[in-house]
């Protein structure tokens, strides 16, 4: 039984897309300066920080809870503003097996759009939709980009 699921979520920002995807891509470990109260720290495990196939350790608090994600960049696109993760360790892959975040920055019309694309695999029915881990990631967004504004 094939239990895949695909969550996404558009967020207007009012900082520069640029800045964004930059943060994203090169400066991860200073996320959580940006947003401490959801992510406490990203630790680059292997390779360089902005390079495909490094691998980074992710802190963060979901629901009041402690979690830890290890992710390697499987893609990333300067032209596109397209990153992609993928979690081969952590709190999301002891329960789902697999997931995938993809980050791009898109213009439409006037508007810069945050998208995030969550990908992933249920084992069974009981195991529920990542909606709470969606809610995070929009928190977040709104918050780095709330940072950027506040900085201009």
């Amino acid at each position: 039984m094939d239990l895949k699921s695909v969550l996404c979520a558009k967020i207007e920002m009012k900082a520069n897309k640029d800045v964004f995807h930059d943060v994203f891509t090169n400066k991860p470990h200073h996320i959580s300066t940006m947003c401490p109260l959801h992510v406490q720290g990203c630790e680059l495990l292997e390779g360089d920080f902005g390079t495909v196939g490094s691998k980074l350790c992710w802190t963060y608090t979901l629901e009041g809870i402690q979690k830890i994600s290890k992710q390697v960049i499987d893609t990333i696109d300067g032209e596109k503003k397209v990153i992609t993760f993928k979690e081969f360790e952590g709190d999301i892959v002891n329960k789902y097996d697999s997931w995938k975040a993809t980050l791009h920055i898109e213009t439409k019309g006037e508007i810069d759009l945050v998208s995030w694309t969550m990908e992933y695999e249920r084992p069974n029915e009981n195991v529920p939709e990542l909606i709470n881990l969606l809610d995070f990631i929009i928190g977040m967004t709104k918050a780095v980009d709330d940072h950027h504004v506040k900085m201009n």
